[in-house]
């Protein structure tokens, strides 16, 4: 189940651009065998009795105090998500070979897709906190990488960010969840001792507090991945993508996985009333709004993606209320209906411009007065500017980490390099030769060096005028992140080379690439989306590669550092625990915006390529279409 799917990712990027029906045929027969494995392995599972299974497949580090282990789960929960998600990948990459043919980013598409689908399986299989991270990351990334699918146009880049960001807040959840988790079981816990109900009560009977902190932060992972309230503006935005894309992302399975994470983490916080009622009630605010939004929106997508939004609220409340086999029935009927929805929206937008060209007639207005007229267009109005939640977001979250970091607007490349390294040098070295400070003193270095590595993020995220120097700032934030934590606690020098190897190989690649556009190209700051890509593809590529790899993302050794890194942040740190997280995943943002200034967006000139020419059929529907458009005078964008 895991296998299958990453073999059939490999075998896609090996098949060239040209060849459609070879790349659709791996993607169809990978989804296809994958979901004959799946059934059959049911069949000698039901024969067992449905036991739950846990596979320890084997440890990627290990040291005196810490484990990294990739640990595998199956039961019931995992179960009916992955038949659900085989059945839905296979009926979408048999509808896309058509859908897609002769689109410029054929190949591209299936490669992500089959790269959203092995992250898929990973989620909802991970027999622990981190395997989960590992899927819940490569979930974000391919999500990112469909929304921008069309990346020569300005508005899917855009909107591609904006999800990945809500999606990073998310993560800040998790990662704060994993590291509380440590200190509370003082091992990596797999999910399968989380179901052990009396395990969970010993240990939560003198830890009620850092308990509750766990559960609050899994919610906040889940709400943000399944778009509740308040993080629901993001769910339309990422509609942007090819219709396919939409149905399987934000119609069907990764849209759900928010509701997954409560139901796997459920044993943990049942009794804790608190967060029972917290989730209902997200989940009944979510429900409420979506159903207005969704009842006033003039986009097909978007009144589809608020519709299942109402839907999941309904399940977020049926979990709090512990009906978990509802909320599997709930979750499948959901996701078959929102699939079908999206994949036929295009004929259905078709048909509704043919009936009303022949059949519109216009509503008579009647001049209403009362409150309750007045509350019903003030409830409209809100409903069409969707309850702004976007600029809640924007104003709670993201303007105030922008405001700090235009707070070091005059910093420059010449005195970053003058001024923080040598006095990150200095600390470096009072710290190595073993210099007493005062305990009062030495008690605030952590959370202040800390601080700074969160404030080099947060100027390489509102930095504008140089990519490089928004780049190095990406980097020092780990230098000064490893001081903080070598003041806390020791942290050994093998633990230190697996944090920072992956930041000298990708941060120093990343920034020879910089260089080099800089150098032949004359680039130089990030003011607009430039579109790199189409003349550079392969530039563009190594730089997403250095992006990601800087970030910690699965492919790079730091991925595993950053969670040695928490080992070294004791339970009673919040403080520190939060800064730390905050800093890695602002620096996801950071990285993936100066990927996507520079790479993506609008065309630049002289760079556009010939479009393919389309078919007699399709040629044929584009220009009835736009004939029935026109003649009714409605707005249509082509």
């Amino acid at each position: 189940m895991i296998g299958i799917p990453l073999v059939g990712f490999l075998v896609s990027l090996m098949v060239p651009e040209y060849k459609e029906k070879l790349l659709s045929r791996v993607a169809f027969f990978t989804a296809g065998f994958n979901l004959m494995s799946v059934l059959v392995f049911l069949v000698f599972w039901s024969i067992q009795g449905f036991q739950a299974l846990n596979l320890k497949e084997f440890v990627l580090y290990r040291n005196d105090h810490f484990e990294f282990l990739v640990d595998f789960f199956f039961d019931r929960f995992g179960a009916v998500y992955v038949v659900i998600g085989a059945l839905l990948t296979f009926l979408i990459t048999f509808y896309s070979r058509y859908y897609l043919h002769r689109e410029s980013g054929y190949k591209r598409f299936f490669n992500t897709v089959l790269f959203f689908y092995l992250g898929f399986n990973i989620t909802v299989l991970a027999g622990n906190f981190e395997t989960l991270f590992i899927g819940w990351e490569i979930l974000g990334l391919s999500s990112f990488l469909l929304i921008a699918f069309y990346r020569e146009n300005y508005l899917p880049t855009k909107n591609a960010i904006k999800v990945f960001s809500i999606y990073r807040i998310g993560d800040v959840g998790l990662i704060l969840a994993m590291w509380a988790s440590h200190h509370l079981w003082h091992e990596n816990i797999t999910f399968l001792k989380l179901n052990n109900s009396e395990l969970v009560s010993e240990h939560l009977a003198g830890h009620s507090g850092i308990g509750l902190f766990i559960a609050l932060m899994l919610l906040l992972a889940a709400a943000a991945k399944s778009a509740q309230f308040p993080f629901s503006s993001w769910l339309p935005r990422a509609m942007e993508g090819p219709t396919p894309s939409s149905a399987i992302f934000y119609g069907s399975l990764s849209v759900h996985l928010g509701v997954f994470l409560l139901l796997r983490t459920f044993p943990f916080w049942e009794n804790q009333l608190i967060v029972r009622v917290l989730i209902g009630l997200i989940g009944l605010m979510t429900a409420v709004f979506s159903t207005m939004i969704a009842r006033v929106q003039t986009s097909v997508k978007t009144q589809i993606g608020y519709a299942s939004l109402t839907q999941i609220g309904i399940m977020f409340i049926e979990v709090a209320a512990g009906l978990e086999v509802l909320v599997l029935i709930h979750f499948a009927g959901n996701a078959f209906l929102r699939t079908y929805q999206l994949l036929v929206s295009p004929s259905i937008v078709s048909y509704l411009i043919r009936e009303q060209f022949y059949g519109f007639v216009p509503r008579q207005f009647h001049n209403k007065t009362g409150i309750w007229n007045k509350l019903q267009i003030s409830f409209y109005i809100w409903s069409l500017k969707e309850w702004n939640l976007d600029r809640l977001i924007n104003r709670l979250i993201f303007n105030p980490l922008k405001r700090l970091g235009h707070r070091l607007d005059f910093l420059s490349y010449r005195t970053v390099l003058f001024y923080f390294v040598p006095s990150y040098l200095i600390g470096m070295g009072l710290l190595l030769i073993g210099y007493k400070i005062p305990q009062e003193v030495h008690r605030l270095l952590p959370p202040l060096f800390a601080f700074i590595a969160l404030l080099m993020v947060l100027k390489s995220f509102s930095e504008r005028k140089s990519a490089r120097l928004s780049w190095t700032l990406l980097i020092m934030n780990h230098f000064w992140m490893v001081l903080a934590i070598a003041e806390n606690e020791k942290f050994s020098a093998e633990e230190i080379a697996m944090y920072l190897s992956g930041v000298l190989v990708f941060g120093f690649s990343g920034l020879l690439i910089i260089s080099r556009m800089k150098n032949s190209l004359g680039q130089k700051g990030l003011f607009e989306y430039q579109g790199y890509v189409s003349r550079h593809p392969m530039l563009a590529f190594g730089f997403l590669i250095s992006s990601l790899g800087l970030m910690g993302f699965p492919l790079s050794p730091t991925f595993i550092g950053e969670d040695l890194l928490f080992s070294h942040i004791h339970q009673d740190q919040y403080l520190l625990a939060f800064l730390a997280a905050l800093a890695f995943v602002m620096e996801g943002i950071a990285s993936v915006r100066i990927f996507a200034r520079l790479f993506l967006g609008a065309k630049l000139a002289g760079n556009k390529k010939e479009p393919a020419k389309p078919g007699i059929l399709s040629f044929w529907k584009f220009s009835s279409i736009k004939k029935l458009a026109n003649k009714t005078q409605i707005k249509t964008s082509f």
